[in-house]
């Protein structure tokens, strides 16, 4: 978790996400709670790493537990958008942490105190870590006894990765996908934690799981999760094994690692009959009880939501506590959030995701609705009285049909939302179209590699309204499933289509698609981009242009305006050819994909301790500058902003890729 802190947790752009004065719309779980003032947000950041430096080493152990775990917590709360099973996996581990006697063995306490040095550790705190693990994997592998998941559809694309190579020797990529990706991993969330409890069956878990964990932080930004659950695995071996480890390393390097003799009774454990004096204490009864009510408090909770169902949308809650990892993939084709003067009328539109630094939000009714509420109180400064809020959003979740996600007719800022009833301005997801994406896969086949395919549903009385680009010379629509009316607009003409029919759509205007059927409409554009492929054309000619004038197979000189691609530099007095431009741009991109292909391991390991070494570093540098400034007041404006860029410094290979400046809405 010190590790995760800076990366993860965000403390490396703690100053993009806090910056005081930023106009922000922000998701917390509970409306009450608001960030820091920015130097007070470092400061929480650095209790937190602390406390989990101190837990690392065991030193002033429950204060430490408590210096991780109560700002740890709040940030969780205060961001939902960063919600994720991981992250709220740790917060579990620190709260039970809290709890128990993490700091017997190999701890700076046991040094200091030795009553506490090499003492017996109640069982219940092994029980408890284990069942949590446990449960992560079990309840995961349940989850994924979805039909999309079992289907295959939860992750289509995930066997084109190169880590899936060696499978896709002997079996295709789809069938590497159904039975490798899914298949695979559903039986090993099912079984993991089975296998680990049990002794004849813990080598082999333990060898798939960390084949499965390693695979996992090559394929997902994941953070620290794969390397949590790496060590976790440890938990469910023998509670001697550290010790037998000690032992076995030489005796010169023996000196310096905790103890290997056996462990000394603690007044914390029940010995039964050996030797025990009484019975069990009201502690231990206590201590017994919470376990039990935390594991089925677990067990519990990812089935939970038919009591916040205010929280559901075409999923069940808001991803983070269900242990559904992966279940659901979701992909946005077009969002689009309309605002409606409440008192002159006058309608204009927002750019999706204006004011806020996440793009959570459009999936989940609570955040659409608290953004909405957010956008009433910063559009007045931007003379738009008594603002309504509409939002269009089309999403596609697991290869399905692109479809809307709330009703664009219903103003968020004034709709109703309830932690505990249905939000009654979401829409069902059109569950009797899954059996079509077969059928669309089968029509994405027969696509040439310049033509691209949308699939539309949509709900009776509903329109698309879209507009088809000079660049899309070549867009026709077609009906897959009822009725529809395309209206285009410019022309003042409509015209009905069903199923199996079609027509061309006219580049550079507007047009609007009616459901007109009593029943979900389903149709799909194709679309050919003429403009991106005369380019491509353009760049293949300057390409081969080049290797005959390099092999000399030319026929005639280059003129000067096409000699920079030879790396020439420009004749003077010739202005850039725009072509060429694009063309040197994309072959420095090309090299470079190259040049990282091709690296060694030594050179992408030294890569890799770079990106982590810039990054720790500007963490560091950035909590002592605000530290600073808590202890003895800002600096004038110039000295902050060259200790600042200081920070940001990344060596002789300067890194772009900043965080963008929050800017107001586009109206």
């Amino acid at each position: 978790m010190a590790l995760d802190v800076p990366q993860e947790r965000g403390l490396g752009q703690l100053d993009q996400r806090f910056l005081d004065g930023l106009d922000v719309c922000r998701f917390p779980l509970l409306p009450f709670l608001r960030p820091l003032p920015l130097d007070w947000m470092y400061l929480l950041y650095t209790v937190m790493f602390l406390g989990a430096l101190g837990i690392m080493v065991g030193f002033c152990y429950r204060l430490s537990c408590i210096a991780f775990l109560g700002p740890y917590w709040y940030l969780l709360l205060l961001d939902k958008t960063s919600w994720n099973n991981h992250s709220y996996l740790y917060g579990l581990l620190a709260f039970q942490l809290a709890l128990l006697g993490a700091d017997r063995y190999g701890s700076v306490d046991g040094l200091l105190r030795p009553q506490k040095r090499n003492a017996h550790v109640p069982l219940w705190n092994y029980t408890l870590l284990r069942a949590q693990i446990f449960i992560v994997y079990f309840i995961a592998g349940l989850k994924k006894l979805d039909a999309d998941w079992v289907g295959g559809y939860s992750m289509g694309s995930l066997a084109r990765h190169w880590l899936f190579a060696p499978f896709r020797l002997v079996l295709s990529e789809e069938m590497t996908s159904l039975l490798v990706v899914h298949g695979g991993g559903l039986v090993l969330d099912l079984s993991a934690g089975f296998l680990l409890f049990f002794d004849a069956t813990r080598p082999l878990a333990l060898l798939f799981v960390t084949y499965f964990h390693c695979m996992n932080s090559q394929l997902f930004s994941i953070g620290m999760f794969p390397y949590t659950m790496l060590a976790s695995s440890g938990l469910f071996c023998h509670p001697s094994w550290p010790r037998r480890l000690c032992a076995r390393c030489p005796p010169w390097l023996r000196g310096g690692l905790p103890s290997t003799h056996p462990p000394r009774p603690s007044p914390d454990c029940h010995y039964g009959g050996r030797g025990a004096r009484g019975g069990l204490r009201p502690r231990q009864h206590l201590a017994t009880a919470f376990t039990l009510l935390y594991v089925l408090e677990q067990l519990f909770l990812p089935y939970s939501h038919f009591i916040t169902q205010g929280y559901n949308n075409w999923t069940n809650g808001l991803y983070g506590y269900s242990w559904d990892m992966m279940v659901h993939s979701r992909f946005h084709q077009h969002v689009k959030i309309t605002y409606r003067d409440g008192l002159t009328g006058e309608v204009g539109y927002l750019k999706p995701g204006v004011f806020t630094q996440s793009r959570r939000w459009k999936d989940h009714a609570d955040m659409l609705k608290q953004y909405s509420t957010c956008l009433s109180r910063l559009l007045p400064r931007y003379n738009v009285s008594q603002p309504q809020i509409y939002f269009d959003i089309w999403v596609s979740i697991n290869d399905r049909f692109q479809q809307r996600l709330v009703d664009p007719r219903v103003d968020l800022v004034r709709a109703p939302w309830s932690p505990w009833s249905p939000t009654p301005w979401v829409l069902p997801l059109l569950l009797e179209l899954s059996p079509w994406r077969e059928r669309l896969q089968e029509l994405e086949n027969q696509l040439d590699g310049h033509t691209d395919a949308v699939f539309i549903a949509d709900f009776p009385g509903l329109h698309l309204e879209n507009f088809v680009s000079e660049d899309l010379g070549n867009t026709s629509l077609r009906v897959l499933r009822g009725e529809v009316l395309v209206e285009l607009v410019e022309q003042h003409r409509n015209l009905s289509l069903r199923e199996g029919e079609g027509m061309q759509l006219p580049a550079g205007q507007y047009h609007k698609v009616h459901t007109v059927s009593a029943e979900p409409s389903c149709y799909m554009y194709l679309y050919v981009n003429t403009t991106a492929l005369a380019l491509e054309k353009n760049l293949t000619r300057l390409q081969e242009l080049r290797e005959q004038v390099r092999n000399g197979t030319a026929k005639e000189p280059l003129p000067p305006e096409l000699r920079p691609i030879l790396g020439e530099p420009p004749v003077a007095g010739t202005p850039p050819d725009p072509l060429v431009s694009a063309f040197l741009r994309r072959q420095r991109r090309l090299e470079e994909q190259q040049r990282r292909r091709e690296a060694s391991l030594a050179q992408r390991f030294h890569r890799f301790l770079r990106k982590k070494f810039y990054l720790f570093r500007r963490s560091a540098l950035m909590t002592c500058i605000s530290l600073r400034n808590l202890a003895l007041g800002r600096p004038p404006l110039q000295q902050l902003a060259e200790e600042v860029a200081f920070a940001n410094w990344r060596g002789e290979e300067e890194e772009g890729g900043g965080g963008a400046q929050q800017g107001g809405p586009e109206l």
